[in-house]
């Protein structure tokens, strides 16, 4: 049950976080701030719109995993489920802060550096989903509920 609240909490508070980042860039558009609209900031509004997105993704997906948990509580102490944890709490901070950072130095129409922080975010996060994803199989071959 500890794992089931650590994810509940870490879902709720990432995408209250992602949905205020989405609102705050929403502002920015309704307010027509060109230092966001500008042509020439296009790279920059790219990243942090999948900044916002993969932010609030990875929120939805530590509440899923938490019910997940909830609803299957033998599923906890199955091989792989506490590496399939940590990799989606990694995931959570580099995908959204990979893309917010390449947007916060943009090199000549290019992302930041930040944004090499993606890619091993993603692996995490796919990492996650594998590893959750054979330890259900795995329960259903047994039978369990």
């Amino acid at each position: 049950m500890q794992r089931v609240r650590l994810h509940l909490r870490l879902g709720w508070w990432w995408l209250a976080l992602f949905v205020a980042v989405g609102v705050g860039l929403e502002a920015l558009h309704g307010m027509k701030v060109g230092a966001y609209l500008d042509l020439s900031q296009a790279p920059r509004r790219h990243m942090w719109t999948l900044a916002h997105a993969h932010g609030t993704l990875v929120g939805l997906v530590h509440l899923g995993f938490a019910a997940t948990l909830h609803a299957w509580p033998g599923l906890a102490e199955a091989s792989g489920v506490r590496l399939a944890s940590r990799c989606l709490i990694a995931a959570g901070v580099l995908l959204p802060l990979g893309f917010l950072l390449g947007g916060v130095w943009i090199l000549g129409g290019d992302p930041g550096l930040g944004v090499l922080l993606v890619p091993p975010g993603g692996l995490l996060l796919l990492a996650a989903a594998l590893l959750m994803a054979r330890a259900v199989a795995r329960g259903v071959e047994r039978g369990d509920p």
